[in-house]
């Protein structure tokens, strides 16, 4: 097929990132994410099912055929390696470079993307705990939950966070909550909306807004670790997130 122009891969990659198992993506969440309007969502997803990339329904949404979900794939694998590499190479804040990735995903050869992606060493996963499809566009799978969901007490590890949220992503680095950190829920005051976080042997206190975007894979069988063997926590001061303005990223 024809070479597909920036606004198309944008289309199809998003799809894929709001629904990564193949889901249908209403029209408006598509829209939000593209931060577009919701007719001009409508009209390409119109296109992109005329080239059999997309098959859309008004009322249903619009989901990936295997076509465009192959498309998608090499655009999340561009995305991802590039931010490798922009952090582990050009030494950028890992908050910083996915914008940055945005815009070079479109102009680089797949003879430049295999380059850089053995100088970064293959990686498995980009900065922000995503996997990194291969070549032929398998992606792990992995069972992974929001951070505000984990039951109280149970042990977990931080997988992935989301990377278009850079205010949250500069404040997660600060407090550690970072891919393969150890977390748990201390505390939960729903009727507050407050949760005390132990966060590698750290305490975080915040509300349900400061965890948006933080996936975690519990441990099952693992014992309630983090405190020390003296039953205390090491002596940090409490943070909170600030609250994040604006729409979802």
């Amino acid at each position: 097929m024809p070479e597909l122009t920036r606004s198309e891969q944008d289309y199809l990659k998003a799809l894929y990132v709001l629904a990564p198992g193949g889901e249908a993506v209403a029209t408006s969440r598509l829209a939000e994410q593209l931060a577009l309007s919701a007719p001009s969502v409508t009209n390409m997803l119109g296109k992109l099912a005329d080239a059999r990339l997309v098959v859309h329904a008004p009322r249903a949404g619009a989901r990936l055929t295997a076509r465009g979900r192959r498309r998608a794939l090499e655009m999340v694998r561009r995305h991802r390696i590039l931010e490798t590499f922009l952090v582990r190479v050009l030494r950028l804040d890992w908050a910083e470079v996915h914008a940055d990735a945005e815009v070079l995903e479109h102009h680089i050869s797949p003879r430049v993307l295999d380059a850089i992606d053995r100088l970064v060493g293959h990686p498995h996963e980009d900065p922000h705990g995503h996997p990194i499809p291969d070549r032929n566009g398998h992606v792990p799978q992995r069972a992974l939950l929001p951070l505000s969901r984990l039951g109280t007490g149970r042990p977990a590890v931080v997988r992935e966070l989301r990377d278009a949220d850079r205010p949250h992503l500069a404040h997660w680095k600060e407090v550690g909550l970072v891919p393969g950190a150890r977390v748990r829920i201390r505390k939960l005051r729903p009727l507050d909306d407050v949760f005390e976080l132990e966060v590698s042997s750290r305490r975080l206190v915040t509300g349900s807004e400061g965890l948006e975007g933080v996936m975690v894979e519990a441990r099952r069988g693992a014992r309630r670790n983090g405190a020390r063997r003296d039953g205390k926590l090491r002596d940090r001061k409490l943070r909170r997130i600030p609250r994040r303005k604006g729409r979802a990223a």
